[in-house]
């Protein structure tokens, strides 16, 4: 239990025996060995003028005696989100210098020469620790921290699961360098005298291999435990004393099928950076999520999420999520009340990254959207300028998707770049004015292998000209014909309904078709403009497919009752 966790004031200083602390390079690092680390790391830092460094490091040893040494060398610490250019010029304006992994900008110590000191306990209260909210926003919001707040929490994570992990080697496929990651997979083991492995393993199959040797928690993100499938070794993961995951829900399937393989459920754990954790549940035996026993949530006539909790400095924080407080005090989540998304558990603000492409020389406007499925991605639906529109006709959409990403890469971690582009002439709006979401989800839903790719799109009140790409894995081609392929008619006027369903309001059933016709065949690759045009008055939807050589089609689709 949580009573004899060591403080973090001076878990440093509990020195003697040959107690393992950490996994670092296939080594096992005993209390000595981190003591003697950090007393001399210590004594380097004490010799710098700057008084903020930000701490960068994808193996948690090297980043845990590097926070402890700038701790007690008195130094205020900035735990980096990530070591992306935007993160190191936000980090520099702040006064930090940069040590760790920063690809080349970390700074050069100065070396003192003198004995190093002993250290002493560090004053847990002092708020020399700053966080950054884990998104890939560009400008994550810094958060100041206390080593007491993380202190308090902890020891709720020891008391709710320590007499279930109990000697257990914490393993994770998280970075450390979030406050999820942080808690546990450094801070809570080192309070609680347990063994860390310093590796972030990139994938579950590495780690439940290392899993084998010693009994082991994993401490996961459901960006992972959701793509364990019949390949998966059950096995190994039944062995495992536990499992954690935080930075988004688990779907409820992947929750079911760990728990039919296994004698254990996942715990999940949701909080933020801002608020630290705030409840926890098992989602196949119960879907509401249960606070922890010092949180206090309310809700306000607005709807707005009220958070009173010891890990934070404030009385009273608002949450981004709308939630639904059931009688027995647990709560269900309604969804967000802003446009802040997560991909693979990192969080994106879909306004920075509409405002980093409205910045670029080739985009006008953009909107961006979520698309949920299986794996949740990005969408984004662009406005080009002149010198845009010159680029995707010289150069094609391909080069200009990639210029694009490269304007987002120096800001956004990849993961989250959109997956799916859309450019359009002018974003579409409803009679009301706003974003035509539906219209939007609707293209960005189209298979590959059944509607052909949209190069870009025109589009007013009563006429739409798509620039379509037709590609030759189009399921049409199969078997019509093997020695020369060639779209069938049936499919342009299938197309032709479809997008002109998508773009106008068409209620009306299918009546007749009127003056179609076949002038010239389709061929795999080529590139073609469709042009629609619905006249609401008559029920009549005209259709033409061209290309530069000719007109291919053409006709009308009349819709209405039958006469």
């Amino acid at each position: 239990m949580f009573t004899n966790m060591l403080s973090l004031s001076d878990c440093v200083l509990d020195f003697n025996g040959d107690k393992s602390v950490a996994i670092y390079n296939k080594q096992v690092i005993n209390k000595a060995q981190f003591y003697s680390d950090v007393q001399s790391l210590s004594a380097v830092y004490s010799a710098q003028k700057s008084e903020s460094v930000a701490v960068y490091y994808e193996q948690a040893y090297p980043f845990c005696v590097n926070f402890f040494a700038l701790l007690h060398a008195g130094k205020k610490v900035w735990v980096a989100a990530n070591n992306k250019q935007i993160m190191a010029e936000q980090l520099a304006e702040e006064g930090c210098l940069l040590v760790g992994d920063w690809q080349g900008k970390e700074a050069s110590l100065l070396l003192d020469n003198q004995k190093a000191a002993d250290l002493k306990p560090l004053d847990t209260t002092e708020q020399n620790i700053v966080i950054f909210t884990s998104g890939s926003s560009g400008q994550p919001k810094a958060i100041s921290k206390t080593l007491d707040q993380f202190q308090r929490e902890i020891e709720t994570l020891e008391s709710c699961w320590g007499e279930l992990i109990g000697d257990a080697t914490v393993l994770g496929t998280v970075s450390h360098q979030h406050i999820y990651g942080l808690l546990f997979r450094v801070l809570w083991p080192l309070s609680a005298r347990r063994c860390f492995d310093s590796e972030m393993y990139l994938s579950p199959e590495p780690l439940l291999k290392v899993s084998n040797k010693n009994p082991a928690i994993w401490v996961a993100s459901p960006a992972q435990l959701k793509r364990l499938d019949d390949l998966t070794s059950w096995e190994e993961v039944d062995k495992l004393k536990g499992v954690f995951s935080s930075g988004g829900a688990l779907p409820l399937e992947s929750a079911k099928q760990i728990a039919k393989h296994c004698r254990h459920s996942v715990v999940e754990i949701y909080g933020s950076s801002e608020t630290g954790g705030i409840a926890w549940r098992q989602s196949e035996k119960n879907e509401a999520w249960k606070p922890f026993n010092n949180i206090t949530l309310s809700v306000d006539d607005k709807g707005v999420t009220h958070l009173s909790s010891p890990y934070v400095k404030e009385e009273d924080v608002t949450l981004d999520d709308r939630i639904n407080i059931t009688k027995n005090g647990c709560f269900t989540l309604l969804g967000r009340m802003d446009r802040i998304v997560k991909i693979e558990e990192k969080r994106l603000s879909l306004d920075s990254l509409e405002n980093r492409l409205n910045s670029s020389e080739w985009v006008e406007k953009s909107y961006a959207l979520l698309l949920s499925g299986k794996r949740d991605k990005v969408a984004v639906t662009l406005v080009l300028t002149p010198s845009g529109d010159i680029l995707l006709n010289n150069q094609g959409r391909a080069a200009l998707i990639k210029q694009l990403k490269q304007v987002l890469l120096n800001e956004f971690e990849s993961v989250v770049l959109p997956r799916k582009w859309l450019f359009m002439s002018e974003l579409p709006l409803t009679a009301q004015g706003k974003i035509n979401q539906g219209l939007l989800t609707q293209l960005f839903s189209l298979k590959n292998t059944h509607s052909p790719q949209i190069i870009s799109c025109r589009y007013q009140h009563e006429t739409v000209e798509l620039q379509l790409r037709i590609q030759p894995d189009l399921v049409y081609f199969v078997g019509h014909f093997p020695d020369q392929p060639i779209l069938p008619g049936v499919t342009q006027l299938a197309w032709a309904e479809q997008f002109g369903k998508i773009f106008f309001d068409i209620k009306q059933p299918f009546l007749r078709m009127e003056v179609v016709k076949f002038k010239k065949v389709i061929q795999p690759n080529s590139l073609i403009t469709m042009t629609l045009n619905w006249k609401a008055d008559t029920e009549k939807l005209y259709f033409e497919l061209v290309s530069i050589d000719d007109t291919h089609s053409s006709g009308r689709i009349v819709y209405g009752e039958q006469e």
